[in-house]
């Protein structure tokens, strides 16, 4: 796997489990999965070199992010079975090209159009209405590279910037919903049930299994989607689906990987999206029994205090405490980043780990 956060650290753990040798090319000793995983190389996943060294004696490459640059994984292709593939991976890497695939289909998205200057931005919005979402093409993760403008001010502050964006419609959602489905090079594919997702800070939150409330042909609907997209953009591995719900369902993000709104299958599903994951991208292993779950299961995650490594200050809520409490009262298990996770090494504002549990007193 390239990278070595903590996804794939939990990966490492899925991958014990099945008993598959894994490596991981990681940035330093000191990431996240380098700390627990017993094939550990350090490299540079922006080095060609670096990956395909890493990749010899490999089956199969896959990723825990989506920062691999395209030509390295299409001279990866040449030597090793890559899972998801380049193509595939394209439609992460690039928010437009992911936007005008989707479009081609003839999925729900928010309105989109690409931007260069502010007379592109202000046209758009002259149809679509302030505020405007501006997104970084490349790169974003986590809420970076998306900002909301309310006035062209705003819209010229971030076109200043040496970044590639792209125009968004502002979407006034219900809530927000996540589907996973994860697919073999076969085509078999499985998915789990639709969960809701709470945001705060452009960061996974909480996650709600299933989601609470939403009404069995709509949760239908959201599982076809992904297992369509899934077949469509050829995917191999995890495919996570991020959705506004508005009545209808719009398509927000993909992902190819293991994703933080999958972190509440750990305890709360048979098969954890991470050994759901190694079992698509690894040829011949059957799907896991992933519709196997609890009823309702509850997932948070930890973040580091605003004090840690120059995090905001004044910024309330601090959630380890909150989380501390939700494991109190759902018998969660502390699935962290390892030693320094909310410590002084931490970076504020990033995961410090998840807490899955069983849903403790969740209703419908």
């Amino acid at each position: 796997m390239v990278g070595a956060g903590q996804l794939a650290r939990m990966t490492c753990q899925a991958a014990i489990g099945l008993g598959v040798g894994f490596r991981v090319l990681a940035g330093s000793a000191a990431d996240s999965a380098a700390q627990v995983c017993a094939d550990v190389q350090v490299g540079d996943y922006t080095s060609r070199d670096d990956v395909l060294a890493f990749a010899a004696g490999c089956d199969v490459v896959t990723f825990d992010h989506e920062h691999v640059p395209g030509p390295h994984l299409a001279a990866l292709e040449k030597v090793v079975a890559v899972r998801p593939g380049a193509d595939a991976l394209r439609y992460t890497q690039d928010k437009l090209a992911m936007r005008e695939r989707l479009a081609g289909l003839g999925v729900s998205c928010p309105r989109y159009a690409p931007v260069s200057s502010l007379a592109e931005v202000t046209a758009f919005a002259a149809e679509s209405g302030w505020p405007v979402v501006l997104k970084a093409i490349s790169g974003g993760y986590d809420g970076r590279g998306v900002w909301v403008c309310e006035t062209p001010d705003e819209a010229a502050e971030v076109l200043a910037h040496p970044v590639a964006v792209f125009a968004e419609q502002h979407i006034e959602f219900d809530r927000e919903l996540a589907v996973l489905a994860a697919r073999s090079p076969h085509g078999q594919a499985a998915v789990y049930p639709v969960v809701q997702t709470v945001q705060r800070d452009g960061i996974c939150h909480e996650v709600l299994a299933p989601a609470p409330g939403l009404e069995p042909r709509r949760a239908r609907e959201a599982q076809r989607l992904v297992l369509a997209l899934a077949a469509e953009l050829d995917v191999t591995g995890l495919l996570a689906v991020e959705l506004f719900d508005t009545g209808r369902l719009l398509v927000n993000e993909l992902a190819m990987r293991p994703h933080n709104s999958g972190h509440w299958t750990i305890e709360g599903a048979v098969t954890s999206q991470f050994e759901q994951h190694l079992r698509a991208v690894l040829d011949g292993r059957t799907a896991g029994r992933y519709g196997e779950c609890f009823r309702w299961a509850r997932s948070r995650r930890v973040l580091p205090l605003p004090a840690c490594d120059g995090g905001r200050p004044g910024r309330e809520d601090p959630p380890v405490r909150e989380a501390g409490a939700a494991g109190a009262q759902d018998r969660a298990r502390d699935r962290g980043r390892g030693p320094g996770a909310g410590g002084p090494a931490a970076r504020a504002g990033r995961a410090g780990g998840a807490l899955p549990g069983d849903g403790g007193g969740l209703r419908p």
